[in-house]
């Protein structure tokens, strides 16, 4: 519900975003009874369901199927040339990307006590806000609590010359109509690697532009070291250590990236590039000095472990408090804002599982510690180590890239943390959460009874493995 008339409103509660957490955090507070305004400039859902996660998953869902159908003679089965038709992958995209954001925003339009505004917020007041309204127009709010939930957006680098090339971002890239010929990628991140795996599936030359060392730098040095070679063998060619210091591109379209590389001038040449280095958060629109609030220097809204900031009656949820940017996480966000407001609970960030998967294939899922991160810390601990090529179900099924990886306390037999580099390594990775959960010792996972054969059933020769 929007309007093109200057008006005032006050609310018990207003939403500054209706991503992953703000939207079902206003709904809820609808059902409760609170008079809710939730004010979104784009699009219902979030960057998840609008830019994310749903679009980016089914892309990937295509792309899978196109590498299947190319190794199908690996498995005896006879098929033709395979090409990819981008404008169908799109339009298939588009339409579940739709309907989710349609979902969406039926179910919060059809709570009572709840107005959606479309347009930009900004405040004015440690309890005031105007928005801008798409359609026209301005609208000054004011509530008792003010929840900030406006996410991220992609970084930019300061690169020479990149301003004024026609570069891709994770949500323009996801438009194209045809298949790049040659993808040139900037940055080996969780975004850098899927799509650029994803597009050469399609049919594109792909390069992969890292100035860290490794890809994916938050992962362990074996777990990066494997993800690039299955990459090399798959076809796509992967820079590490390379840093692009300019960008130019010729009149027929060609984008070049000038990188060093031990102190050498690399030129990659491609006819597009994909800009993938990181997220800056989106916080710079939101006047918050006027509201008493500032951000980090990263430009994050900083909370206490109650999602409380600096400002009585303020919170922040989702990717633009800092922190791990995953949907999962924002969702429990507003899992803890419902626990405290609505159910007479106590529940805080602190000690919170952060478990993720990485949609590249193999998969690549985590929980926990990782194995550096356990040294660091100290921990007296033991490591398990499976080869997919051990497992059995990889071996039936011809998908025997990576590893099964978990981190065991020496004296409690606890699982400190796990990284399952693997088909379904997300599905796996999440038993051994559970397990976490439950303070289930490694020893009953080691010796369980599982369906034969899953990939699951490996996981006692993983802990097997850790004793021999």
């Amino acid at each position: 519900m929007t309007t093109s008339t200057t008006a005032s409103s006050s609310f018990d509660l207003l939403v500054i975003g209706a991503g992953q957490g703000g939207g079902p955090l206003a709904g809820k507070a609808a059902e409760a009874g609170w008079r809710v305004a939730l004010v979104e400039r784009a699009h219902v859902g979030g960057s998840c369901v609008n830019e994310g996660c749903t679009p980016t998953k089914t892309m990937v869902a295509s792309a899978r199927v196109a590498h299947l159908a190319r190794r199908a003679a690996d498995y005896g089965v006879r098929t033709g040339p395979v090409s990819v038709d981008l404008t169908t992958v799109r339009q298939r995209k588009r339409d579940i990307v739709e309907r989710f954001r349609s979902g969406s925003k039926k179910g919060l339009t059809s709570k009572e006590g709840l107005t959606l505004l479309m347009g930009e917020a900004s405040f004015t007041g440690p309890r005031a806000v105007e928005v801008t309204l798409n359609d026209g127009g301005t609208r000054t709010l004011t509530a008792e609590r003010i929840v900030v939930n406006t996410g991220t957006r992609p970084f930019i680098p300061p690169i020479e010359g990149l301003a004024s090339v026609d570069y891709l971002t994770n949500s323009s890239i996801m438009e194209l109509a045809e298949v790049p010929d040659h993808l040139v990628v900037l940055g080996g991140g969780y975004i850098g690697l899927e799509f650029g795996q994803m597009f050469h599936r399609f049919g594109s030359d792909v390069t992969i532009i890292q100035r860290g060392d490794q890809l994916l730098d938050r992962e362990d040095a074996d777990v990066a070291e494997a993800i690039a070679d299955i990459l090399r063998e798959q076809g796509l060619t992967v820079h590490l250590g390379t840093e692009a210091s300019a960008v130019t591109q010729a009149a027929d379209g060609t984008i070049t990236a000038t990188a060093t590389q031990d102190g050498n001038t690399v030129d990659v040449a491609g006819s597009h590039l994909l800009v993938a280095t990181g997220r800056r958060p989106n916080t710079d629109a939101l006047a918050l000095e006027a509201a008493g609030l500032a951000t980090d220097d990263r430009g994050y809204l900083p909370v206490n472990e109650r999602l409380e900031t600096d400002v009585p009656g303020i919170y922040a949820i989702g990717d633009v408090k800092g922190g791990p940017a995953f949907t999962h996480i924002s969702y429990d966000d507003y899992r803890i804002l419902k626990a405290n407001w609505w159910e007479n609970g106590d529940r805080t960030t602190e000690g919170r599982m952060v478990p993720y998967t990485v949609f590249i294939d193999p998969q690549l899922g985590r929980i926990g510690l990782s194995e550096e991160q356990a040294r660091a810390a100290g921990h007296d601990m033991r490591v398990a180590h499976l080869p997919m090529t051990s497992v059995a179900r990889a071996l039936e099924t011809d998908e025997t890239h990576g590893f099964m990886k978990a981190v065991v306390d020496a004296n409690t037999d606890q699982i400190l943390g796990a990284t399952i580099l693997g088909v379904e390594g997300g599905e796996i990775a999440s038993v051994l959460q559970m397990a976490m959960m439950g303070n289930v010792p490694y020893t009953a996972l080691r010796d369980g009874v599982f369906s034969h054969p899953t990939y699951t059933e490996s996981l006692n020769n993983l802990f097997m493995a850790m004793e021999a």
